[in-house]
């Protein structure tokens, strides 16, 4: 086996490697029979399907993957991240669809079927901070983002159009090829991938391929329905307690100058 064809074997287990597939996994994903085996040991060639299978699923560049370029990654997703369907009132102002748990799991299927759309409710939030934009509302499903988001509450998220636009750290309702998630966008030097962080440490961050996000939407407000009465008015008298023991001390301060 000559330098450029182990080299080549070398990068092309680093990926699968990077990746944490085992090599029957790898197969799949580059859908091929059975597993990888064979093109690591150099038995069998790379081909032309499977380097065309890297480039889809991991950016990767068919000249890094022979030896030819030290540019691993090919920027094949132009970060367009932008609402593929605008809703309109009768009126012709724009609305705000509202998209529950159950709608969400379809969502991802439909993102481009206008009549979908208008079998979500919608409505229009009359305030400054809702104009000259487009918004878009969607149900918190589970608890990956306590404590900031209830289970069931609703966000408020603003269209992104491109990923450039989009600061680490913002809370995002990221629409994915088969799902919908609310997450946590954590940037990366490698701008062809991109961390989902949840804020309940119980759940652990994960990169996907930017190519994989369809819609961004970053959350500005929520809706919430859970007010527990007997939370606040501890809270509020806990403040009480803290502010009459401050005076109290600035007082004894007083008199002891």
């Amino acid at each position: 086996m000559d330098n450029s064809a182990d080299q080549t074997i070398k990068r092309f287990k680093q990926i699968r490697e990077e990746n944490h597939y085992t090599q029957s996994d790898f197969a799949q994903v580059l859908q091929i029979k059975n597993s990888t085996a064979d093109i690591e040991r150099g038995k069998t060639k790379i081909s032309g399907k499977v380097v065309t299978r890297l480039l889809q699923e991991f950016n990767i560049n068919p000249l890094w993957l022979f030896g030819e370029s030290d540019q691993k990654r090919l920027e094949l997703h132009n970060g367009n991240v932008a609402p593929k369907v605008i809703t309109v009132d009768s009126l012709n102002n724009e609305n705000i669809v509202l998209v529950n748990v159950k709608a969400a799991a379809g969502y991802p299927h439909n993102v481009q079927d206008l009549d979908w759309y208008q079998q979500l409710p919608a409505f229009d939030i009359p305030l400054p901070e809702y104009r000259n934009a487009t918004y878009r509302g969607f149900q918190v499903e589970g608890d990956s983002m306590l404590p900031v988001l209830e289970p069931k509450e609703w966000v408020i998220g603003k269209a992104v159009n491109n990923l450039s636009e989009i600061s680490s750290n913002a809370i995002c309702v990221v629409v994915l090829e088969d799902s919908v998630v609310v997450k946590k966008i954590r940037k990366n030097e490698d701008s062809s991938v991109i961390t989902l962080v949840s804020l309940n440490s119980e759940y652990l961050p994960y990169t996907i391929n930017t190519h994989q996000i369809v819609e961004l939407w970053e959350v500005n407000s929520k809706l919430s329905f859970n007010i527990d009465a007997n939370s606040d008015t501890a809270s509020i008298k806990q403040l009480q307690e803290a502010m009459l023991a401050l005076t109290s001390e600035v007082r004894n301060l007083k008199t002891s100058v």
